[in-house]
């Protein structure tokens, strides 16, 4: 393996490295950003598609019905709602890619989802009728939201069937995204805490991918990104969530060919190039397929010394 050190700069191994913010990789960046910049696109599209097309429908039932216009108003209703969904549905979305609901944690986590609901109504019902009210009052008009409590009960139904509806589809396309891209897991389920001695070094990771399986070699793992509750295999330009913890996955692979760089990454160092130094004790990785990735200035001498002596 040629590693070749692009420059010499002085390190502090004492410095936290949970206080750095690692520099960003490309190969990995560019995926998940493409992914994330479809799922806005597409969440967007859907609830300004649906406010415009209400909009439309009220405006229709109007002409229908010989009825004076209020397109104005409608349209304030509507795209109200529609954008203070959006900015909830980024909340929910992030929460859900933290604590998500599987068959082994509904139970516990179905509480928190409940509340969630709540919030949902109490904030998209709050911020909803603010902005409703700046509209009108820059028109030079003025709205009234309707009385307590029936009118925020009617709106409590609703959001309780939004705020569902949606928590169903975020979870559905993440089991459709992680079954599209692809899923790893160890052909021996790992312990809970780290292995006690001597360890079971799996030889290979068994992947599923649209319905298929196949087996891919540890050796062949670039490296790996710690990602909420999984940890992404980097597999020949392809990711691989594996469902585990990075102390977990570090304690299983093999430590002479994976080297920790940071607290969220492991590489492996058949597959590294070279190390730019940065300023402040970081660097980058240079990784055969192109990829940067972090080296926190804590991980940097202990990942000099594993290759000098290897």
């Amino acid at each position: 393996m040629a590693c070749v050190n692009r420059a010499v700069v002085g390190d502090n191994p004492a410095m936290d490295e949970h206080n750095q913010q690692g520099p960003r990789v490309r190969g990995e960046s560019v995926g998940s950003s493409r992914q994330g910049r479809q799922a806005a696109v597409f969440w967007v599209v859907l609830f300004l598609g649906t406010a415009t097309a209400n909009v439309l429908a009220k405006a229709m039932i109007e002409a229908r019905d010989g009825l004076p216009s209020q397109w104005m108003a409608a349209t304030i209703d509507e795209f109200s709602s529609a954008l203070v969904s959006l900015l909830l549905l980024v909340v929910l979305i992030r929460a859900a890619s933290r604590w998500p609901l599987h068959t082994d944690t509904w139970r516990q986590r179905l509480a928190p989802y409940l509340l969630g609901a709540v919030a949902w109504w109490l904030l998209h019902v709050s911020a909803m009728v603010l902005l409703r009210k700046a509209a009108h009052a820059v028109l030079g008009s003025s709205y009234t939201f309707g009385g307590w409590p029936a009118q925020w009960f009617y709106e409590f139904f609703k959001d309780v069937q939004t705020y569902a509806l949606l928590v169903s589809a975020v979870h559905a396309l993440a089991w459709f995204g992680r079954r599209r891209q692809g899923e790893a897991t160890l052909l021996a389920a790992p312990d809970v805490g780290p292995p006690v001695e001597p360890v079971e070094r799996p030889q290979h990771f068994l992947v599923r991918k649209l319905g298929k399986e196949f087996l891919v070699a540890t050796g062949d793992v670039e490296y790996a990104q710690a990602a909420g509750n999984y940890v992404n295999l980097r597999v020949r330009g392809h990711d691989y969530p594996l469902r585990i913890t990075m102390a977990v996955l570090e304690a299983r692979l093999d430590p002479a060919l994976f080297l920790r760089s940071h607290r969220s990454w492991l590489v492996n160092r058949d597959q590294l190039r070279s190390i730019e130094p940065l300023d402040g004790g970081e660097a980058l990785l240079h990784m055969a397929d192109g990829a940067k990735v972090p080296c926190s200035r804590r991980q940097l001498p202990l990942l000099r010394q594993a290759l000098a002596g290897g």
